[in-house]
């Protein structure tokens, strides 16, 4: 099979916008708990009429302050409650919202702002507004600061607009209108401007919510969205919440708070990208080590694994019941209270979570759903549901969308999802979409005989060794990144006689390893070259090579003295690797592979 078309559940929109999903709210269900905002160490409830209310008071402030219809207003910060609320306060006011990573440069700023034509920017905090206040061009006339109390502000200054004027501008909004432009993260050149309507988010989440109704409709559901809103699947998560009355509550610093807050706010659903997995089970994997458990929880592992796998087959043998049952007490039940206690299933995308992540999790209690998709495709394209289900698939194409495997094995995409184009750049557009306006994703993979399309890899990112072999490096990375002292990695040997790779350590699970071996006092720096420490990443080098062929497997691996990190340029905001970068920031040491 080459091509697979799921038909749409909630037809292509003909009218309305992205704000009648708060205002139906509002006027059906004004009670309704939508949003839980952070009150000191706890949250404080939010009811669908106060969203509504709230909402309409900033856009006011942002009529007030000149804002018109489809200007486009930049948005600069963290995932945060002020974000939701701003995002759809512009749509209110009939603008367009132009979303900023937190961490972008100076340089990136400027290049969004004067491409985007952008009338106004608000920023998470002062210093984000130092960061920017230099380069802003001479279209960005206004800056606001969340942490300024902006909501207050916005409020207060257009306390004399009607709501007769937001009703006249909203309504005007038709599902072709412009809701947003975000533009790609850039890890080759300039970043390129995604230009979504409110119909393509409509098609999205109403799809995507019918669909997995189970998951989104279910009573009493809640998700704690820790994803950066300025990337499209946090925002489909945000939307797509809003949009089944999911109530939802945000974490705007995942690295240091994330397992409080999912603790105290218990979602019963999560979603995010598979690093956050990776982390969460090496995390639980050198824990156990610390506390002279590591074999009991391996071979936790392996039985979660094994009878996910069983569950496929619809038959689990007595004695993996009984093992299961041990280890649910033992291990899975931890796993669960760590992920909030209530989580039932996830949702994971913008990179490959791997099967034994996949079966692991669902062997655990917790069915991790992947699905795949780009920004140019409203986020999800496709998705696994809890009842149509293969791990290691990304799913079936959401209802309404339809994929195709090209000659060359590109994955293409057609349906209302997709974007409209890049912003003021014809020359991009005619590179990605065929003749007859199928999207080219830029990524190979296949479909099999049920319609489930795998990922294989990356189009751009294929290696050719110099013996003519094509690698695909994201099925040696993903496997190598699953070992628990891993961090990052990156497949290198384009040109080369053999595939190598750089390596970075974990810096949490490193400790651990230091008191276990009894190496106190040294530092990742004195422990590139160490002999154990090699043995122990040549273990996960040896696991990802049983997923390839000798050809393709890695012959050599060099670990660095230094993670890759956002705000070191090496990572997207979703962990995506800078390959370009990487590349040429430690050109000597993967040329030292080859000497």
């Amino acid at each position: 099979m080459n091509e697979v078309t799921i038909p749409a559940l909630v037809p292509a929109a003909t009218a309305g916008n992205l704000t009648n999903l708060i205002t139906e709210r509002a006027w059906f269900e004004p009670e309704r708990i939508m949003l839980s905002r952070p009150l000191g160490d706890g949250w404080q409830s939010v009811t669908a009429r106060e969203f509504e209310s709230e909402v309409r008071a900033s856009a006011k402030g942002l009529i007030a302050a000149g804002i018109q219809m489809g200007d486009r207003v930049a948005i600069m910060a963290r995932t945060r409650y002020e974000w939701t609320i701003l995002d759809f306060a512009i749509w209110f006011a009939g603008g367009c919202v132009v979303p900023i990573y937190d961490t972008s440069s100076a340089e990136q700023v400027q290049w969004i702002l004067s491409d985007s034509g952008a009338v106004g920017l608000v920023v998470e905090t002062p210093a984000h507004r130092d960061l920017a206040t230099p380069i802003l061009p001479t279209t960005t006339k206004h800056v606001w600061t969340m942490t300024e109390d902006v909501l207050h502000v916005l409020a207060t200054t257009g306390a004399h607009i009607s709501d007769d004027e937001i009703d006249r501008r909203r309504n005007s909004l038709l599902p072709d209108t412009l809701a947003t432009l975000i533009y790609t993260s850039g890890t080759t050149g300039k970043p390129k401007g995604v230009q979504l309507t409110h119909g393509n988010f409509l098609s999205e989440c109403g799809n995507v919510v019918q669909g997995a109704s189970d998951l989104f409709l279910k009573p009493g559901g809640s998700t704690l969205l820790f994803l950066p809103v300025a990337h499209v699947f946090g925002r489909m998560v945000q939307i797509g919440a809003i949009h089944a009355g999911l109530h939802m509550a945000h974490c705007s610093d995942p690295a240091g708070r994330l397992p409080v807050d999912l603790a105290s706010f218990k979602p019963t659903f999560v979603l995010a990208v598979p690093r956050i997995f990776e982390k969460i089970y090496n995390g639980a994997e050198a824990r156990a080590e610390a506390g002279g458990k590591g074999e009991i929880f391996r071979k936790a592992a392996a039985v979660a694994i094994a009878y996910s796998q069983a569950m496929d087959k619809s038959r689990i043998p007595l004695i993996l019941k009984i093992k299961h049952a041990l280890f649910d007490k033992l291990v899975f039940s931890k796993i669960r209270t760590g992920m909030g206690g209530r989580v039932e299933a996830a949702i994971s995308g913008g990179a490959p979570l791997g099967e034994r992540l996949g079966h692991f999790y669902r062997g655990a209690g917790v069915r991790i759903l992947e699905g795949y998709g780009l920004t140019e495709t409203t986020a999800g394209a496709t998705l696994n549901l809890t009842t149509d289900h293969r791990v290691g698939s990304v799913g079936r194409p959401i209802p309404g969308t339809s994929v195709k495997i090209a000659d060359d094995g590109e994955v293409l995409i057609k349906g209302p999802i997709v974007m409209r184009g890049y912003w003021q750049n014809d020359a991009a557009n005619t590179e990605v979409f065929t003749d007859d306006r199928w999207f080219k994703s830029g990524d190979l993979g296949r479909i099999d005989d049920e319609g489930f399309l795998y990922i294989v890899g990356r189009k751009k990112e294929l290696i050719v060794t110099s013996g003519g072999k094509n690698v695909a490096p994201a099925v040696l990375e993903d496997r190598l990144r699953a070992h628990p002292l891993v961090s990052q990695c990156m497949v290198v040997g384009d040109n080369k006689p053999f595939i190598a790779a750089l390596v970075t350590v974990d810096g949490d699970a490193l400790k651990s390893w230091i008191a276990i071996n009894k190496k106190d006092g040294a530092t990742i720096a004195q422990l590139t070259n160490d002999p154990d420490l090699l043995a122990v990443i040549q273990t996960g080098v040896d696991e990802a090579n049983k997923a390839v062929s000798k050809a393709e497997s890695i012959r050599k691996f060099s670990i660095l003295p230094t993670d890759w990190s956002i705000a070191g340029g090496q990572l997207t905001a979703k962990l995506s690797i800078k390959r370009h970068v990487v590349a040429k920031e430690f050109a000597a040491e993967i040329e030292a592979l080859y000497n």
